[in-house]
């Protein structure tokens, strides 16, 4: 698969996007690739922490616009890499936090919102 520029979205309808899906879900994972199909390692043990302890959370796939989502994540969590994961519109952090969370015990009452 190659990468076309041509493709990617415009930044401020990226914006509004992250926004959107920021404020209006509990739970949202901004990851590379799709629920049936992560793209990365982080993204799938994101992605399998999270199924563990909720049933209804919303994704996002970063892959058609990465560094356009890169920079609005940014703005929101003061982090560039993905997976990002937000609970209540607060950022909580990446597939290494999460990991740690769970580890503690902690990821459950994190993850509800």
């Amino acid at each position: 698969m190659t990468f076309d520029p041509e493709s990617s979205l415009p930044q401020e309808e990226v914006d509004e996007q992250v926004e959107r899906a920021i404020a209006e879900n509990e739970v949202v994972l901004f990851m590379k690739g799709t629920p049936l199909m992560p793209q990365c390692g982080y993204s799938d043990r994101a992605l399998s922490l999270i199924d563990e302890y909720r049933d209804e959370f919303e994704t996002v796939d970063v892959l058609e616009s990465l560094d356009e989502y890169r920079a609005a994540l940014e703005t929101h969590s003061g982090w560039e890499t993905i997976p990002q994961t937000f609970v209540d519109g607060e950022f909580v952090g990446g597939s290494d936090v999460l990991v740690e969370l769970h580890e503690r015990g902690d990821l459950a009452e994190t993850l509800q919102a």
